[in-house]
C-alpha cells in the first residue's frame, strides 16, 4: 500500500466563481498563470455513474483536468523514480461543487471514479496533441498492486 499525501509538482488550483442573478462566470485556464508548459490539445469526455477510468500515465505530456459536471474521486500516484514524493498517492474530490483545476505532470499515474448518480464530464488540456500512430498513453490496471488503491466507498 502506498503512502498518502500531496505529490511534488502536482498543482491544484481552486477556481473562483462569480455568481449573480443570471448564473455564474468562472475562468478555468489563463496563459499568464503558466500552468502548462505549452498548449497541445483540449478535450471533453463524459463517463457514466460508477465508472472507473484508471490508471495511465504519460512520458511526454502533462495533463490539466477540470470536472465541470458531476463529481469525481481522482487518484494520483507518483511513479517517478527519484521524485521527492515517489510512491505517494494523492486523492482529490473535484466536481461541480468543488471546482478544482489539477495539473498532472509527466510520470504521475492518474485515474478517476465517477461519484454520485449522474454522469461526469471532464474537460482536459494536454501539452501534446494526441497522435494515434504514437500515443503517449502507458496503461496500468485499475487495481494495480503497486498502487494498491481501494476504490470502494467506506461507509462510516
Amino acid at each position: 500500500m502506498s503512502r498518502m499525501g500531496p505529490i511534488h509538482d502536482v498543482i491544484v488550483k481552486r477556481l473562483v466563481r462569480h455568481p449573480d442573478d443570471r448564473g455564474f462566470f468562472q475562468e478555468i485556464l489563463r496563459d499568464d498563470e503558466a500552468l502548462l508548459r505549452r498548449f497541445g490539445q483540449a478535450s471533453l469526455s463524459m463517463s457514466y455513474p460508477g465508472v472507473i477510468k484508471a490508471f495511465h500515465y504519460h512520458e511526454r505530456q502533462d495533463d490539466l483536468w477540470f470536472f465541470p459536471v458531476g463529481s469525481a474521486q481522482v487518484v494520483l500516484y507518483d511513479a517517478r523514480q527519484g521524485s521527492k514524493t515517489e510512491g505517494i498517492t494523492q486523492v482529490l474530490y473535484p466536481g461541480e461543487d468543488n471546482p478544482l483545476l489539477i495539473v498532472i505532470p509527466v510520470g504521475v499515474v492518474h485515474g478517476y471514479r465517477v461519484l454520485g448518480a449522474k454522469p461526469l464530464m471532464i474537460v482536459y488540456f494536454t501539452t501534446e496533441s494526441y497522435r494515434p500512430e504514437d500515443p503517449d498513453e502507458k496503461r496500468l490496471e485499475w487495481d494495480d498492486a503497486t498502487i494498491g488503491f481501494d476504490w470502494t466507498t467506506k461507509y462510516r
